[in-house]
């Protein structure tokens, strides 16, 4: 797609668009993480959203700016679950319909959430992007507005408000680390940090059992890879040309860390920071850890991007940090 990155004055105006819907998120310090990473570290609150994700600031925008013709023909999209949220809720505020295709197996509670604010959700596909195909057939089916998860510039500035709040409150910021599934947080991070403060190095994580994104960066250039991660909200197959190709631009650099690790950080996270996180909501902090020995004695922003997590999930997630 050859849209164009949404800019700082973009993320200034969607930070108005969002404020009557979407609050600003607390930015936490942590005596006992920040003892643990051997760095001033702060936690971006973003599970602390109504619907538990940094994408509610996304769909807010993006229904803010369509027309009544198109909300009243309905939108549809795919998700494992807060995109998804996102567009309900989005939908629900602004009166539009809102279909959502999930995988099968996709996060109970994410599900529920969806129907609960007025979506209709439907089943297809064992993994995100069986469902995304799904959802592009019967947009073009049915005559739906479809909304890609990434390849939206009205989400990318809307999610990249939570940058915004981060580099207010802690300007002397060195490194804010971001999780990147379809990548639209990562992206917007980067549009926010670069135009603000070049000095400040934006690090996106990823999970090593989905590593389409990683490769992606590395090889400038759109990469499928296999998924097998238990990390919903970071498991595509596939790199997304709008965020990689602001990514490619801006992002210094790319972890990844494996499932175990992710776990482990649910753990620690629950631990010395009273937060609860979902795998992916825990993935930065899993980079920090990985890459502790660059931290030590900077100034670190962590962003906790969700925390919609099942029961079952949780309990293994603590019994790996238990055995760890």
């Amino acid at each position: 797609m050859n849209a164009k990155a949404p800019t700082l004055a973009d993320v200034l105006e969607a930070r108005k668009t969002i404020a009557p819907y979407v609050k600003p998120t607390p930015l936490i310090s942590y005596a006992a993480l920040d003892a643990f990473l051997g760095a001033e570290a702060r936690l971006k609150h973003e599970n602390h959203h109504s619907l538990g994700s940094f994408k509610i600031r996304g769909g807010v925008n993006f229904l803010a700016h369509l027309s009544q013709e198109q909300r009243r023909l309905g939108l549809i999209t795919a998700s494992t679950g807060n995109h998804g949220q996102s567009v309900a809720s989005a939908c629900r505020v602004f009166g539009a319909k809102a279909v959502i295709v999930v995988p099968k197996g996709a996060n109970p509670l994410k599900v529920k959430s969806m129907q609960n604010l007025g979506a209709q959700v439907l089943f297809h596909g064992a993994n995100f992007d069986e469902a995304r195909q799904h959802s592009e057939r019967l947009a073009k089916e049915e005559g739906y507005r479809y909304v890609h998860a990434a390849n939206e510039p009205l989400l990318v500035a809307g999610v990249a408000t939570y940058a915004l709040e981060i580099i207010e409150e802690f300007p002397d910021v060195d490194y804010i680390l971001a999780p990147l599934g379809g990548g639209s947080g990562a992206a917007g991070c980067c549009i926010v940090a670069k135009a603000v403060n070049p000095r400040i190095q934006v690090v996106a994580v990823q999970s090593e059992q989905a590593p389409a994104g990683h490769l992606s960066w590395k090889a400038r250039r759109i990469i499928e890879s296999p998924m097998q991660t238990k990390a919903e909200g970071l498991a595509t197959m596939t790199g997304y040309e709008f965020p990689q190709r602001i990514l490619w631009e801006l992002l210094d650099d790319f972890l990844l860390v494996s499932d175990d690790e992710i776990s482990r950080a649910i753990g620690i996270l629950i631990e010395k920071a009273h937060t609860l996180a979902e795998d992916a909501g825990a993935a930065a902090l899993a980079g920090a850890i990985k890459m502790k020995d660059r931290l030590r004695g900077k100034k670190v922003a962590i962003v906790v991007s969700g925390s919609n997590i099942t029961v079952d999930r949780l309990k293994g997630a603590l019994e790996s940090h238990a055995g760890g």
